[in-house]
């Protein structure tokens, strides 16, 4: 059963049947803006860009890297993205991921201790605009859902509005093992590099 994140829960990452997640993806998707025309008639679609990356941080919360659309693996691999998703789903929801992230845990440099997530509308288009926008954290492939983690929709979060920047949460490792903090915050930032600047000075 999935579980729906709220802000500020944190989750071990257990499988139902009691084993720990190695490999997860994070996975958003996302839908065109729908624009009326002169008077009410006819619409067109309005392409929208967000781009979901990952920071890795150390235990001094040091940033080690990004894995984001202009750096789709990270340098031994171990965090990958699927590649720049520049429209959204033009035809309406399709039920599958614009971009996703995997992360194996197994293979993650010794030093990372913060993976976070973040979120950004690249073209500058307001979260409360945009029809529908989820995310989930499942275990698979970018073209396999095994089992769903946990998911949370930020389409339909009134706090959304008025922000193009949010931070999606943060695996973290805490004796050993890895958990996971929800913290669905939007940001005031406008570009990718100030939301990693404020991942770490916020939330790590």
């Amino acid at each position: 059963m999935a579980i729906n994140l709220q802000k500020g829960q944190r989750i071990s990452l257990e499988k139902s049947n009691g084993s720990k997640l190695q490999n997860v993806c994070v996975g958003i998707n996302w839908g065109a803006i729908e624009k009326k025309g002169l008077f009410g008639f006819g619409s067109s679609k309005e392409a929208v860009d967000l781009d979901g990356s990952c920071a890795l941080y150390n235990e001094n919360k040091q940033l080690l890297e990004v894995v984001y659309f202009g750096n789709l693996k990270s340098k031994n691999g171990s965090v990958k993205h699927s590649g720049d998703d520049l429209t959204g789903d033009m035809g309406g929801d399709d039920g599958l991921d614009n971009e996703v992230i995997t992360l194996d845990f197994a293979q993650l440099d010794a030093n990372v201790s913060y993976a976070a997530f973040v979120l950004n509308s690249f073209r500058g288009h307001d979260f409360g605009t945009i029809p529908f926008a989820s995310i989930r954290i499942y275990e698979g492939t970018t073209k396999r859902v095994n089992e769903v983690f946990a998911k949370y929709d930020i389409a339909n979060g009134s706090n959304f509005a008025g922000h193009v920047s949010m931070v999606m949460g943060v695996f973290y490792k805490k004796n050993g093992e890895w958990k996971f903090n929800a913290i669905g915050e939007p940001t005031k930032d406008r570009k990718l590099e100030d939301t990693v600047k404020t991942v770490n000075q916020n939330y790590l």
